[in-house]
């Protein structure tokens, strides 16, 4: 097991609430991945990220989680800590919000709870990694106070890594 503390699974804001995913989600999911314009997932494949990604929080103590609004209770994205293309001891923030959501704080709502929430882990840096042409990832990542690193390319382009210190 970690050498950290698991991170909460059940974060709430003012606004939000971040917890497990449930076989239910599949749907919503697939939608979410549809918008990004690079394929189509099937409800079989999204229960099955579903069902991975629920063991992968069991035994490595982190996880994406989905968000929900309050008041509406609807599926708007997810947020949470993943190893991405860092380590488990210094893992990565991410985030993926639908479109029509865009604009409203959330995203930085859902990060500040999952940053909260990685600091009581025990952990002293978090990492996030960002295509360049998305401006609004990088206005989330500096309200939070991350810092930008370096950037790498792979055959899609630039990613820019971000980091920030842990208290």
């Amino acid at each position: 097991m970690s050498a950290y503390e698991p991170m909460s699974f059940h974060l709430e804001t003012e606004r939000l609430i971040l917890q497990p995913w449930a076989e239910t989600d599949a749907e919503a999911l697939c939608a979410l991945h549809a918008e990004r314009g690079d394929g189509n997932l099937t409800v079989e494949e999204a229960r099955e990220l579903i069902a991975n990604g629920l063991a992968s929080a069991a035994s490595s103590g982190i996880a994406l989680l989905p968000i929900r609004r309050r008041v509406e209770n609807d599926f708007i994205g997810y947020c949470g800590l993943l190893v991405g293309r860092a380590t488990i001891e210094e893992p990565e923030i991410a985030y993926e919000l639908f479109q029509r959501v865009h604009g409203n704080g959330y995203a930085t709502e859902a990060a500040r709870a999952v940053l909260d929430a990685a600091i009581a882990t025990g952990r002293r840096r978090l990492w996030s990694t960002v295509r360049t042409w998305n401006t609004a990832s990088f206005r989330v990542l500096d309200k939070l106070d991350f810092e930008r690193d370096h950037t790498t390319t792979d055959d899609r382009g630039d990613i820019v890594w971000l980091t920030r210190a842990l208290p």
